[in-house]
């Protein structure tokens, strides 16, 4: 047998080529859970929190530039011990008996993105860059984690990013005291496979729809099972069974519809934003609102929230070559991180221009109480829905895979 340390293996777009299902669209939408980061001295989130609501003055308004403390991946800049704990505590707390075998992938969007911009990379304006993913399986779900050289950025005074932040501040109004950034989990399936994925919102329009009010009952168990888990440090239990966390939950927001949320782009106004340049990360997070806002030197119009529902359902028709070559290549995935088991991790080869997957060992990414959750009983129809679902990877085409006995 060999040494599973010096395993990799390299994908290649031709591997790709005509191996995917015969159709790729997204189906059985479902939002799970949400919540928001507190700014705290201890990693804090407050479930299942609430997006900003939509709030534009009429008229122009100047909005000031970006400046200071930007987040690139927050989960990771204020929980790094755990990025991926919020989605499971907000996730297991909203639905206490969800069965998280039924799921293949768990993941943040950014990650999809990356994979999408691999397989095409003029779905990114800026091309394709080198990028890191971490992989680890629990039982047969892949647990796919951002890999960033940097979370967050410090923008000086005398340093441009855009205006997309303060015009966040200035056109929203936050519903959950102290937030920093409003994270919403969803499941869906695609091309024969179950995904769990994580994105941040940047609000919601109240007047489209209206919002879910909070089930008082669902409230009342909301604070049995935070009371129970024990999650905040400063708990004064004494059970050995309670659960050891650094992260703080608070019960506090009120559920919004997947149909309400909303997401926002700032352009300056002689550079009209192509839908076609946000398609790919909508459609991934299946989010149906979009507002463009455009700018003169920071002087902005009232924008117009458009429903992009219908669009993105276009995107997608007209992408079916990339999204089944996607399925494909999450199917290789798949096959060679459930043959290893444990970690890995996926890198894009910039010179090499493949991507390459890697067996390694890593602290695990969760805390420890959280893998029983794939040991759970689960109802015997479940089981055998699963099982049949679990099966349609390993069938599927996974093109050649080059094997190689060293990495690098």
């Amino acid at each position: 047998m060999p040494d599973t340390s010096e395993q990799l293996v390299e994908i290649s777009r031709i591997d790709l080529d005509c191996t995917g299902p015969a159709k790729a669209i997204i189906t059985d939408v479902k939002h799970l859970a949400s919540y928001n980061w507190i700014e705290a001295t201890t990693p804090t989130i407050a479930v299942p929190g609430s997006p900003a609501r939509w709030s534009a003055p009429q008229g122009t308004r100047r909005v000031k530039k970006d400046s200071g403390l930007v987040y690139i991946a927050q989960n990771a800049a204020r929980h790094p011990d755990s990025p991926l704990e919020p989605l499971f505590r907000s996730l297991f707390i909203e639905h206490p008996l969800f069965n998280i075998n039924s799921i293949d992938v768990i993941t943040d969007r950014n990650n999809i993105r990356k994979l999408l911009s691999f397989i095409k990379p003029t779905l990114n304006k800026n091309g394709l860059d080198a990028f890191t993913i971490q992989v680890e399986m629990a039982a047969e779900t892949a647990i796919f984690c951002r890999a960033e050289t940097a979370t967050f950025e410090v923008i000086g005074p005398g340093e441009f990013r855009g205006f997309g932040h303060e015009f966040e501040k200035a056109y929203t109004i936050n519903q959950v005291r102290d937030s920093t950034g409003h994270h919403r989990i969803v499941s869906y399936q695609l091309g024969g496979l179950r995904f769990l994925v994580r994105h941040e919102t940047d609000g919601f329009v109240e007047d489209w729809k209206s919002v879910v009010e909070k089930d008082e009952s669902t409230g009342d168990n909301l604070a049995n099972i935070l009371q129970s888990l024990s999650l905040s440090p400063e708990s004064n239990t004494t059970d050995e069974t309670s659960v050891q966390s650094k992260l703080t939950i608070k019960r506090e927001g009120r559920a919004v519809p997947r149909e309400s949320t909303l997401e926002i782009k700032t352009q300056v106004v002689h550079k009209p934003l192509e839908l076609s340049e946000v398609a790919p990360q909508l459609w991934i997070s299946q989010t149906p609102k979009l507002a463009r806002a455009y700018h003169q030197r920071g002087i902005f119009s009232t924008p117009k929230i458009e429903d992009i529902t219908a669009e993105l359902k276009d995107w997608e028709q007209a992408h079916q070559d990339v999204i089944r070559e996607l399925v494909a290549l999450i199917n290789c995935i798949l096959r060679v991180t459930r043959s290893w088991g444990g970690s890995s991790t996926i890198r894009y080869d910039f010179l090499k221009d493949k991507l390459v997957i890697k067996e390694v060992e890593r602290k695990k990414m969760l805390p420890d109480d959280l893998y029983s959750q794939w040991t759970k009983a689960i109802p015997v129809d479940v089981e055998q829905e699963t099982s049949e679902n679990r099966s349609a990877p390993t069938q599927k085409g996974t093109g050649t895979l080059q094997r190689t006995a060293k990495f690098g």
